[in-house]
């Protein structure tokens, strides 16, 4: 039986696609996997419920100034180089596997030094700093975009396989979805969400696209506040229900376990611009109007989104310039014109690589292979 170890923490964009490549790997071959997190992040809640044994380690990110946590921080980094170590003598994993987040330095360069076969995944077309210093040590760089290539050195390292995706995102049909959310298939549905905490932007300015379409026939629409919004849009709307339902079959919630049923019930999105959110998209072929996150590190959400329009999936309003009448616009315009809509929806299927998450899982594997541990 393989022996691997996962790591990826702090938040879901690194945490789903290594659940996914997990998940892969499993379904190739008998295999145990280890996941190492962080001690702040949320894989703590997740992994652990998801049954795959978890351990942390102290880590956090360096601050972009001198600082007292900076030093802190180093000092913690430090400590858990060794703790990372201790952890792979005892596991003895053939591979190494690293999908973003600080947690990973540690664990990826305590693998490569005791020269275990190690691989990252880079899921942006802006590599996060971690990923950018591993790459000098690891074996394979697994990239999620081919725009990615350019910021890295380590040409023969490189292998442009796609951003994995969840297998249920992809298996949900459109009749189920709409069932699931109890909306006609006969009308247009339109789906608006900025994650799991909500995007103040985007709520605001659905604000108007309500208001516009409350009385329209033809028309759909799931909004996904986020759970600290959802009080806010309601209150700016008038005549929500209790249940979250506005004009003719429209309804606001605040959050969504059901992002498979969601998505395949959707006509046009509007989301922003993480890589795990775009590869879905991708993967079910979907038009969007993409608001990227102006904080994200590096403004990595703004080259993910370009990268759909440059290929013709999607439009892009960047936060500071979004209002409610230019989304509202831009909705209408791609409501109406259905042909448009559609070479959205080709150009986006042409970006996605259902088969990421098996790509990455056969490449470990491989490395694995190779292992000092893997004739014992």
């Amino acid at each position: 039986m393989r022996r691997v170890i996962i790591s990826g923490g702090g938040t879901g964009g690194h945490i789903y696609p290594a659940v996914t490549i997990a998940e892969a790997i499993k379904a190739t071959e008998p295999t145990e996997i280890l996941y190492i997190g962080s001690k702040q992040g949320l894989e703590n809640t997740l992994i652990p419920k998801l049954g795959y044994e978890f351990v942390t380690l102290d880590v956090r990110g360096l601050e972009r100034k001198l600082s007292v946590h900076n030093i802190v921080t180093l000092c913690k980094t430090a400590g858990s180089l060794f703790g990372a170590e201790r952890i792979i003598r005892k596991f003895k994993p053939h591979v190494v596997i690293g999908t973003g987040g600080f947690v990973c330095g540690p664990v990826l360069l305590a693998a490569s030094l005791s020269g275990i076969p190690t691989l990252i995944q880079e899921q942006n077309v802006i590599p996060g700093v971690t990923n950018m210093v591993l790459a000098r040590f690891v074996n394979r760089i697994a990239l999620g975009y081919e725009e990615a290539e350019k910021r890295f050195k380590q040409k023969n390292k490189l292998v442009v396989t796609g951003n994995p995706v969840r297998r249920d995102i992809l298996t949900v049909s459109r009749k189920d979805g709409l069932a699931f959310l109890g909306f006609d298939p006969n009308k247009f549905t339109l789906v608006a969400a900025g994650g799991s905490r909500g995007a103040r932007s985007i709520n605001t300015a659905m604000i108007p696209v309500h208001e516009h379409f409350k009385d329209a026939g033809d028309i759909q629409i799931l909004h996904i506040t986020g759970d600290h919004e959802y009080d806010r849009v309601t209150k700016l709307l008038d005549g929500v229900s209790g249940q979250g339902f506005y004009g003719k079959g429209s309804r606001i919630i605040p959050y969504s376990h059901h992002m498979p049923e969601v998505l395949a019930a959707a006509d046009l999105v509007v989301y922003r611009a993480g890589a795990v959110g775009l590869a879905e998209l991708a993967a079910r072929g979907l038009p969007s109007i993409l608001i990227p996150y102006p904080y994200a590190a590096e403004d990595h959400q703004r080259y993910n989104a370009q990268a759909f329009v440059m290929s013709g999936a999607a439009r892009m309003i960047l936060d500071k310039l979004l209002t409610g009448q230019d989304l509202l616009e831009e909705i209408i315009h791609l409501k109406e014109e259905r042909i448009l809509l559609q070479k959205m929806a080709t150009a986006a299927l042409s970006i996605g690589r259902s088969d990421a998450a098996q790509v990455i899982a056969n490449m470990a594997l491989e490395l694995a292979a190779k292992s000092k541990y893997a004739k014992r």
